[in-house]
């Protein structure tokens, strides 16, 4: 495990993990030192018919499964979007909090990006269309064709971004 200040011993492993009732999109990576390897992605889809609260136990279940398959040190997650509705928004910070519950649990560390900063970290532009963070996670991760769902792709563009935040700091600590 690593600490906020650590840097991680390569090969490492994060899960990137993009928060919803409906879909919760969750990609892995294996990191050593500039490359980056897809696991698993995908999306964990409670049944809709169910009560919130069981949809929220599906998610964890199914996070903290992720988590013992693939031990990963890392969970990159998207930050909090609050939008035109503040039922939405409730609900979504729930799955997301599930997500980070599971992450300490299983004592990660847990890291947060704002959607503008992954594209960026990504694609180079934080206003990246859906398509253009699926074509560029497709290239980075050296896969056969472009992630889908979008949630899927987002997931894996979480870890990528974690990995590049990584990267860079390491690069400026070399430079003073």
């Amino acid at each position: 495990m690593t600490s906020q200040n650590q840097k991680p011993i390569d090969p490492f492993r994060i899960i990137g993990i993009d928060p919803g009732t409906v879909c919760t999109g969750y990609g892995v990576i294996e990191v050593f030192q500039d490359k980056y390897k897809a696991l698993d992605y995908g999306c964990i889809r409670p049944p809709s018919r169910l009560k919130l609260s069981d949809r929220y136990l599906i998610i964890f279940n199914a996070i903290c499964e992720l988590l013992s398959q693939y031990t990963p040190t890392i969970l990159s997650i998207e930050t909090q979007y609050v939008g035109q509705n503040p039922q939405s928004a409730i609900k979504l910070g729930m799955a997301r909090g599930v997500a980070v519950v599971a992450a300490k649990r299983s004592l990660l560390s847990v890291y947060e990006y704002a959607p503008s900063k992954v594209k960026s970290a990504v694609v180079g532009n934080g206003k990246a269309s859906k398509e253009q963070v699926q074509a560029m996670v497709k290239m980075l991760l050296n896969l056969s064709k472009v992630p889908t769902p979008h949630d899927a792709a987002d997931a894996l563009a979480l870890a990528i971004c974690h990995a590049q935040s990584i990267r860079y700091r390491e690069l400026i600590l070399n430079e003073i």
